[in-house]
């Protein structure tokens, strides 16, 4: 009987994470998720996978774990922290320790995959798409806590083979971050930051999945980095055409200048002290939304490993909301 190939994934429930298990399960892995027991099981219930109940830092168990793996995708992080502590913390040091690990018990695995960020390298400048050659330039903390993570990865090769993958910004069916445009937008309101025409890959997250997956398992990706985005570079006005297209109503368009762009995300962050979490929307954040263009080239994955944008902006932003829709979410 042949061995069944065995995928550990971190940050398997979270939206990228869960849409990457269930990817693995169809190419028939057998797949264990690590996650805290804190962590929200509710998009992997009722699938054959096995939980483990291990923090990233808790190396006794995640020896025993990892010890038979054939591959690692790394999908946890942390997006937003009060402290660069706090981002430094949960990118690099859990990186740190998984790549230990893995050296101590498992060198022989297939392949270490790093879920990184287009915040790795930077916004594009001068209006020219960051390809893999670009040289780094990240602007908030969260970006270079992923270049942190990137270069420790890097600093092992020879002793763990590793692919590490840059997405741009990620949309479709359990996401709550992209989701609260289209929630305004059913309201009524569509937001654009800005007086200038601001460019961007977007990438459904099945289309994101299918390319973490063919990084994997392609012999030409091993020690490489790779962006993932559409093939397509979009602006805010073709993006707004497509939600409108979805829900069959135009929205009030509200362009916000860059400064109440700010004013909004200090107003938060203020707030956010009085709270133990996180402001979800902070300076940091606001520096990303003013960027210009977000914009990158795919022609490394598509030449090394196949990948495509099989789903169009439209096809995604119509399931996406029939799906939010259906969960009544919208």
């Amino acid at each position: 009987m042949e061995k069944k190939i065995i995928s550990v994934v971190t940050g398997a429930s979270g939206f990228v994470g869960s849409h990457l298990v269930d990817k693995l399960l169809e190419e028939g892995h057998h797949v264990k998720c690590i996650l805290r027991s804190t962590s929200s099981k509710k998009w992997l219930v009722n699938k054959n996978v096995e939980i483990i109940d291990c923090g990233l830092f808790d190396k006794e168990n995640l020896k025993v774990v990892l010890k038979d793996a054939d591959y690692l995708f790394h999908v946890a992080g942390v997006v937003k922290a009060k402290t660069e502590e706090e981002y430094f913390k949960g990118n690099v040091e859990t990186t740190k320790v998984l790549l230990e690990v893995l050296e101590a018990v498992n060198t022989n695995i297939k392949r270490f995959v790093v879920v990184s960020s287009q915040t790795a390298c930077g916004p594009s400048l001068n209006e020219i798409p960051c390809n893999e050659e670009t040289l780094e330039h990240p602007i908030t903390t969260y970006g270079r806590s992923k270049l942190a993570q990137e270069k420790l990865t890097i600093s092992y090769k020879g002793k763990i083979p590793f692919t590490i993958v840059r997405p741009t910004a990620v949309f479709g069916e359990r996401d709550t971050e992209i989701y609260l445009v289209f929630k305004t937008y059913k309201a009524g309101l569509f937001t654009l930051i800005g007086f200038d025409d601001k460019k961007l890959n977007l990438i459904h997250v099945k289309d994101l999945v299918d390319g973490i997956y063919l990084s994997a398992v392609s012999d030409n990706s091993v020690n490489q980095t790779y962006f993932l985005a559409s093939e397509e570079i979009y602006n805010w006005p073709t993006i707004g055409n497509a939600i409108a297209n979805a829900f069959g109503k135009k929205a009030f368009t509200l362009r916000l200048p860059h400064f109440l762009v700010y004013l909004v995300a200090a107003i938060a962050e203020f707030f956010s002290l009085f709270s133990s979490k996180a402001a979800t929307f902070n300076l940091e954040k606001a520096k990303d939304f003013v960027q210009k263009n977000w914009t990158c080239d795919v022609s490394k994955a598509k030449k090394d490993f196949g990948f495509r944008q099989n789903i169009s902006l439209e096809e995604g932003i119509k399931r996406t909301i029939d799906w939010y829709r259906d969960m009544k979410w919208l």
